[in-house]
């Protein structure tokens, strides 16, 4: 049986998948809907809703992240098939021009996926004085960690311990130096590349 952590990686590759079967479908690259994968996300995603209390912050936090990306392609696809419907949308014919198509979509599935991917995996907490809001730095740890994981990036000599007395000097340092109450942290992906940033707060 799947653990958590195989389920929602799989959920992630069906969301892709299912984007790029989608946009050869309007390209004319296929003839039917993917409804297969559709269904498929649908029950990992209505499993995980109706479960969410069995899932650790960081599976809740990802689980959040790719039910939220797939309901937003979901409303395209919703628009795009009502307009093909309508018959909006121009169809080309021709084996040549449906490998074009086709190839065209998946390029451009694939940029929207990982630009999607990327901007959905921040993680912002505010912290005034990190030594007394122990809950708010491990969530930024496990969302640090997480990140670095899907990434495939190595956590090195940041050890929990470590993480923490960074967390307590910086926000110390920022208020010293910029004369501030708090500072937010930020966790997000860039280029592939995982990136803790420190914004001073009013």
């Amino acid at each position: 049986m799947a653990t958590i952590d195989e389920e929602l990686a799989g959920l992630e590759r069906d969301i892709r998948q299912l984007k790029i079967e989608y946009d050869m479908y309007f390209g004319g690259g296929r003839k039917r809907p993917p409804t297969e994968i559709e269904w498929r996300i649908e029950t990992v995603v209505k499993r995980y809703s109706e479960r969410g209390g069995e899932l650790k912050y960081t599976q809740r936090f990802r689980f959040n992240n790719l039910s939220q990306t797939y309901a937003k392609y979901k409303e395209v696809f919703r628009k795009r098939l009502a307009q093909r419907e309508e018959g909006k949308i121009e169809r080309h014919f021709g084996a040549a021009a449906k490998a074009i198509e086709a190839e065209r979509a998946r390029k451009q599935a694939e940029a929207e996926s990982a630009a999607a991917k990327e901007a959905s995996k921040a993680f912002r907490v505010t912290c005034s004085a990190p030594e007394k809001e122990t809950d708010k730095v491990e969530k930024l740890y496990e969302a640090f960690v997480s990140a670095k994981q899907e990434a495939g990036e190595q956590m090195g000599k940041m050890t929990r311990s470590a993480f923490n007395e960074f967390v307590r000097k910086k926000t110390k340092d920022l208020q010293t130096q910029k004369n501030c109450r708090e500072v937010e942290y930020v966790v997000e992906t860039v280029d592939g590349q995982v990136k803790l940033k420190a914004l001073v707060k009013s």
